[in-house]
């Protein structure tokens, strides 16, 4: 039996991209993973389980049957140069090639290109475009940091690895006590179990958490707060934990989807990064968001590449236009401004409100997609892929910004072609109909 170990490979699950695991192969076959959470050692595992789509399909009067890759790609180019304007959705969930042949067929069709950022992160991104960002990078935190807050997140369940490698118990060069020598501060609406881990919790009301910002602004001034709490959080425990952001010697906030998912969603985020810029007149402190999709953030910077736009552009001008509410995925389902729906690297049907499902169900759905999901259930077209960062190489950029490059580690089943691939196909053969009319 031939036993292969396989080091320093990058999980490709979550925005942390953990660099440093192990693969251990038997005959070709991944037996077992070291140095990665249960969530991407689930992933690298999935990769081989009975749920994996290897065949293209087409529904045909309502079931879905097999086919060659050459007639399902002809399929769904025909449903995308027939739609007036069609819906290119998902992309976080692959690599940064596959993105930019995206955005040439978006381009190509007059489409709209939106990937799951306007769902998730994209109010954190149109603060940062109102307001700046003081950023860094997980490396800097790692060696630096002595106060690290978390806000609206609990990467003890979403980023299980992202505290023992980048925050509260790694030891960092200036840091050489890890835990001992950092002060961990949790702010959210519940006792998760990061909460349970802080050396400071603030439970705030839901909804409260922008005024429990300005709240910590007046107290680092040195200003009056009126009333005994805000959002439920006592002033006197405000101006405890204001003192200590105040003698960091370096510290970094996160904050997740508990601040952009919830009332005031960008006006959060602007006034979380007017917190961290108020606290550098006292000490050095960054601000970074906790991102989800392993490659979430590429996607962004490849559209700023592309088009100056992140998410949410819509080509149908003939020029990329970018205004979130209006070109962003939902609210194009919700007025039932699509007629065709390509889905890539993610599952909207388990996700989305259901008035959006509801309309999406309605449309031909062309759904790349390793893995039988709800998505698939009611697509059109389905095109296997090879799973980037397990099958394929390709770059993605962690949630500070750095691009890391994914490796191959295994073959993908026979037939299953990288993203990029598929797209490009699916490029020539839009452009080879359009050619035509």
């Amino acid at each position: 039996m031939a036993r292969e170990v396989l080091t320093d490979i990058v999980c490709p699950f979550c925005g942390s991209l953990c660099d440093d695991g192990e693969i251990i192969l038997e005959d070709e076959k991944i037996v077992e993973t070291k140095n990665l959470c249960t969530i991407g050692t689930a992933k690298f595992m999935s990769s081989q389980n009975h749920h994996r789509i290897t065949k293209p399909m087409i529904r045909e009067k309502g079931e879905l049957k097999e086919t060659t890759f050459e007639k399902a790609i002809k399929k769904a180019a025909e449903i995308l140069v027939k739609a007036e304007r069609p819906l290119l959705y998902g992309w976080a969930s692959t690599e940064c090639d596959a993105d930019r042949v995206g955005f040439e067929l978006a381009e190509e069709l007059n489409a709209v290109i939106d990937d799951t950022a306007s769902v998730c992160h994209g109010p954190s991104t149109i603060a940062v475009e109102e307001v700046g960002l003081p950023g860094c990078t997980l490396g800097q935190v790692k060696n630096r940091a002595d106060v690290i807050v978390y806000w609206g997140c609990n990467p003890a369940h979403a980023h299980p690895r992202h505290m023992a490698r980048y925050t509260t118990f790694i030891r960092g060069f200036f840091r050489e006590q890890g835990k001992k020598d950092r002060t961990l501060i949790v702010v959210d609406v519940r006792n998760t179990d990061t909460a349970k881990l802080a050396d400071h919790f603030l439970q705030v009301k839901p909804g409260y958490d922008y005024e429990l910002f300005d709240a910590l602004r007046a107290a680092i001034k040195g200003q009056p707060i009126r009333g005994e709490d805000v959002g439920g959080v006592p002033v006197s425990k405000i101006q405890e934990v204001a003192q200590i952001m105040k003698n960091a010697g370096f510290g970094v906030i996160f904050f997740g989807l508990g601040l952009t998912m919830s009332r005031g969603k960008h006006r959060n985020i602007e006034n979380a990064i007017s917190l961290t810029i108020d606290l550098n007149k006292y000490a050095k402190w960054v601000i970074m968001a906790m991102r989800g999709h392993y490659n979430v953030a590429g996607f962004s910077i490849v559209g700023c590449w592309q088009t100056g736009y992140p998410f949410g552009i819509d080509f149908q001008r003939g020029y990329p236009y970018y205004n979130p509410g209006e070109t962003t995925s939902n609210e194009i389902l919700q007025k039932e401004e699509t007629d065709a729906v390509l889905v890539i690297a993610s599952d909207p049907v388990s996700h989305f409100p259901a008035s959006s499902i509801s309309y999406m169900a309605k449309l031909p759905v062309i759904a790349i997609e390793p893995h039988v999901n709800p998505t698939t259930e009611i697509a059109s077209v389905i095109l296997p892929p090879a799973i980037a960062g397990i099958e394929c190489e390709g770059t993605a950029y962690r949630m500070d910004h750095v691009p890391i490059r994914l490796r191959k580690v295994i073959d993908a089943p026979e037939g299953c072609l990288p993203d990029k691939q598929i797209l490009e196909a699916l490029l020539a053969e839009v452009r080879k109909l359009k050619s035509k009319t």
